[in-house]
């Protein structure tokens, strides 16, 4: 007969194997993410944000809905019966929260867009609470404060006077009305349909989503025109459509259904640290003197609620 403890000891050696697995996926999105940024502000001079969030989620349709074709046909009652979360999921990540970041890298650089992004995590533990009365302790909610106090320093650009006027530049706005949208999509994950596995869930997500992109695109190339064909940038578009689209959604929904939405939001934060590194070796960009007292009350926040997170 087999010893309890050499069981307990093989399931506890698998639960730890799983969540670091969750973890590396975690880490892999964001680093995937990363490139989404800054591929997008080097090609936004030559493709339009919605245009480039369009064509991002129907290549990667293209790409994707072969693999799961079959699955998607075989499962076709589940997606019908859930067609109403799934429109709301797609929505939430595939369509606003594409156009609202693309949005922003169309009005301010990698760095600022990436640093704003850091609040992310913040928005999805507020969202827990109000939407499913998930706890925050004393020391999440000083996280909190102090995370929304180094946002605002970076949206103000360090002035009194601009905080004081509400003059924030449009691509911080877009790039926070970003951040609402995905800490919502990552809240409302939970009410992914189980029956579901990821491969089919987020097939029918882009189809949901290109969809729903499809009238704003027509709108826009009515008003800009077709982008001209620079092999460059349409070299970025199959980037943007393999890694962020697809790799990275897989990643974050698998780490996110493992480790749960909250603890998952911590591993945003790498965003800013590759989004930086990559921009200023290949874009040329650099940090601004507003940038660093933000960023410390910003970490200084994250490491409160990461810690609060992990002991809860």
């Amino acid at each position: 007969m087999m010893d309890p403890g050499i069981c307990q000891n093989a399931l506890s050696q698998k639960e730890n194997s799983s969540i670091s697995m969750a973890y590396f996926l975690l880490v892999l999105s964001a680093l995937f993410w990363s490139g989404n940024f800054v591929v997008a502000r080097g090609i936004h001079e030559v493709i339009p944000p919605v245009t480039l969030a369009f064509f991002r989620w129907a290549l990667a349709l293209v790409i994707f809905l072969p693999f799961t074709f079959r699955k998607v046909v075989r499962n076709r009652s589940l997606i019908i019966k859930n067609r109403g979360w799934i429109a709301v999921l797609s929505l939430l990540s595939v369509s606003s929260f594409s156009i609202f970041i693309y949005m922003a890298l169309n009005k301010t650089t990698v760095v600022n867009t990436a640093l704003v992004n850091s609040f992310y995590p913040v928005l999805i533990v507020i969202g827990s609470w109000v939407g499913f009365s998930d706890r925050i302790t004393l020391r999440q909610g000083t996280g909190v404060v102090l995370s929304l106090t180094g946002l605002m320093w970076i949206l103000s650009k360090g002035k009194l006077s601009v905080l004081l006027g509400l003059s924030f530049s449009e691509g911080d706005l877009w790039t926070l009305a970003a951040g609402c949208s995905w800490a919502l999509y990552s809240v409302l994950l939970r009410k992914k349909p189980q029956e579901l596995d990821h491969f089919t869930f987020l097939a029918a997500m882009m189809i949901f989503g290109t969809f729903c992109l499809l009238p704003v695109f027509l709108w826009e190339i009515a008003i800009t025109g077709l982008p001209r064909y620079v092999p460059q940038a349409f070299g970025g578009v199959l980037y943007i459509a393999v890694f962020p689209s697809i790799l990275s959604f897989l990643c974050w929904n698998k780490g996110v259904e493992r480790v749960g939405a909250n603890r998952a939001g911590i591993f945003v934060h790498l965003i800013p640290v590759f989004s930086i590194l990559m921009a200023i070796i290949l874009l040329g960009e650099r940090l601004q003197y507003f940038h660093l007292p933000g960023m410390a009350l910003i970490f200084s926040g994250i490491f409160l609620t990461t810690f609060a997170v992990k002991n809860s």
